[in-house]
């Protein structure tokens, strides 16, 4: 069964004001090389640390976890850098709540409001789309579909998805899923995003964050 994949109320993005520095290690580096990463094993300053009545998000054991207390609503992070062509990469796990949920990267974000995503879910779904005005739209797709490369339940599924031109890939766990093309952004930061739809109380962690030059 297919789902429609909603537009959800945005919590928070943080650090918006692109980096400097980024902009000057994307243009250097060489394919393969890794612009950013971070494992969560300390609490570096790199992403954003807050709550309120409808989410937090934050590095908990190592690893950055989002909690979604309101339903039809979405959790997303970034830790402030620009890039243009990427390659990123993470494992997502749900630690509690409902399967039926929004687990993803994001990139090319200039703000809550506009940003490529690949997204999964816990019962083997996926989405590769755009928040453009706080709109969203599924690139390549009507609605989320069922891939069995995604692990249903708790997982963890590792997650990759590359924004490259006007080319974007989405995979699960090794496996090309999603393929689309857009133009709409050509660079800006990345990150992650988790949400809910009907049911709330989702607990997500996310680790071995990396982004590559393709």
């Amino acid at each position: 069964m297919k789902r429609i994949f909603v537009c959800l109320i945005p919590f928070m993005l943080a650090f918006l004001p692109a980096c400097q520095s980024s902009r000057i290690a994307d243009l250097a580096a060489r394919p393969g090389d890794k612009l950013f990463w971070d494992d969560f094993s300390d609490s570096s300053g790199n992403w954003p640390d807050a709550s309120d009545p409808n989410g937090s998000l934050g590095i908990v054991n190592g690893a950055y976890q989002i909690r979604v207390f309101s339903t039809q609503y979405e959790v997303l992070a970034t830790p402030g850098h620009s890039f243009r062509d990427v390659q990123i990469e993470a494992d997502a796990t749900r630690l509690a709540g409902p399967a039926q949920n929004i687990l993803g990267l994001v990139c090319r974000s200039s703000n809550q409001y506009n940003y490529y995503f690949f997204a999964i879910s816990s019962d083997g779904y996926y989405a590769l789309g755009k928040i453009k005005n706080a709109r969203t739209t599924l690139l390549g797709q009507e609605m989320m579909a069922y891939d069995p490369a995604i692990l249903s339940g708790a997982g963890p599924n590792h997650l990759r998805f590359d924004c490259i031109g006007q080319t974007l890939k989405g995979y699960a766990n090794g496996r090309l899923i999603a393929v689309s093309q857009d133009s709409d952004f050509s660079s800006g930061d990345v990150g992650l995003v988790a949400g809910v739809l009907d049911t709330p109380g989702m607990e997500a962690a996310f680790d071995n964050f990396v982004v590559y030059k393709p």
